[in-house]
């Protein structure tokens, strides 16, 4: 999933003449088979097969064996019916001795042209295909463990393909993305000339690869907006934790650094991970200083139903250091629009910073959108947890305060209703 002309279609084009070769460089350390295989690969029309895969994998129309597959392996082509210069089937000697086929597809003859075949090798997608069709290319696999490929600009937003990619990691998947920055082949005067082409809502899915979400973006910035390198954190600067409770969906934990003088809040540390218990998380996070407080929101509440106990009771009982009230602002609401109100009005006044190498909070930050006004609440666990420790800055300490014996943490306290005693 990568940015326009970074070279997605090449690298693809030559892992499949690799594939169908049986030829590898020493270098590879991917998959390999060391037998001929069957393949698919396609395009959006048939057009953009022969133009984009076919030239690829063949050379241009005449110049056969001028592309990822050597000509010296080029046993024959078949002509495809009604479309000049376009191939139907490419077979290609394999170094075992048989022969491995690909042949050439298009998503524009529908679902029913994608049925009944049985892959070895697999199937490539050049460009994004629609779902019915990506579902019937991966049955193609199912019985001999094929794999699949998908190489894309993400122009279409984020569709069920991307969405699931994106949102529902499993072991055997994986994302490599590109930008225009990873693209060596253009000089930084080129690169910001391509950029400064392209309309602001399809900029960063065309030079960053990621999905092109235009106004329905919750944060409408780039991310080198709100990015920093990390720094060593003053020790005058004090600090605060925020937690997104989750299992099915991931629990979540950010640490935040506050220069109150400044009033920027920095995010500093991230963790998420599924199906982790009250134990596991705090074991995860427990590194970053017991003496660290956290904030949690109102779900913390809920007993279980197994132990009976509250959830951030559960954290508490674990070493994590809980707020004693769930995240609220400092007059006692606790509003979702309103908290992600004062986290873009911190992002675009530069108030709000996350150092850069936190990418699983970038990919929440790139991701999170709207869909007829309303936020989408699926993969903005980190983002959750930011907003309750932004909400609950008032009880951010420095390591070698003692909160009990500092008043104003007691007058906070008393204003949020508690005895500080407690």
């Amino acid at each position: 999933m990568a940015a326009n002309q970074v070279g997605k279609t090449l690298a693809a084009g030559f892992e499949l003449g690799m594939h169908t070769t049986g030829m590898y460089p020493d270098w590879w350390r991917g998959r390999r088979f060391d037998k001929a295989t069957t393949w698919w690969a396609a395009g959006v029309t048939g057009e953009s097969t022969r133009d984009n895969p076919q030239r690829i994998l063949l050379g241009r129309p005449g110049a056969w064996g001028t592309g990822a597959i050597p000509k010296v392996n080029i046993v024959d082509t078949s002509s495809a019916r009604g479309l000049a210069d376009a191939v139907d089937t490419i077979r290609i000697r394999h170094l075992d001795g048989e022969t491995s086929s690909i042949q050439l597809k298009s998503y524009e003859k529908g679902r029913e042209k994608w049925q009944g075949e049985t892959l070895t090798g697999g199937v490539w997608f050049d460009e994004e295909p629609p779902q019915a069709i990506y579902t019937e290319g991966l049955t193609r696999t199912n019985a001999t463990g094929g794999m699949t490929l998908i190489t894309f600009t993400p122009l279409l937003g984020m569709t069920e393909v991307v969405r699931r990619f994106l949102l529902e990691p499993s072991a055997d998947c994986h994302v490599t993305t590109m930008t225009i920055e990873d693209a060596e082949h253009y000089t930084p005067e080129q690169r910001l000339a391509i950029i400064n082409t392209y309309a602001p809502y399809e900029r960063d899915a065309r030079t960053q690869g990621i999905p092109q979400l235009g106004s329905g973006r919750v944060f409408p910035l780039g991310q080198n907006e709100i990015e920093c390198e990390p720094f060593a954190i003053p020790k005058e600067w004090v600090q605060i934790c925020g937690l997104d409770f989750g299992w099915d969906h991931p629990s979540a934990g950010i640490r935040m650094a506050w220069d109150r003088d400044a009033d920027i809040l920095y995010v500093i540390a991230a963790h998420r991970a599924r199906e982790q218990t009250p134990l596991m998380f705090a074991g995860a996070v427990r590194p970053w200083g017991g003496w660290l407080p956290w904030a949690w929101p109102h779900d913390g509440l809920q007993h279980d139903k197994g132990s009976g106990e509250q959830l951030a009771k559960q954290y508490r009982d674990h070493g994590l250091n809980m707020c004693k009230v769930k995240a609220s602002f400092p007059d006692g609401t606790n509003g979702f629009e309103a908290g992600i109100s004062e986290m873009l009005d911190r992002m675009e006044t530069g108030r709000l910073k996350v150092f850069k190498h936190l990418s699983q909070w970038f990919e929440e930050f790139n991701l999170y959108h709207r869909k007829e006004g309303l936020i989408v609440k699926l993969n903005d666990d980190l983002i959750s947890a930011t907003r309750y420790a932004m909400m609950m800055r008032r009880y951010a300490v420095t390591q070698f305060q003692s909160i009990r014996n500092v008043p104003e943490f007691q007058s906070r306290a008393r204003a949020d209703g508690l005895s500080w005693m407690e």
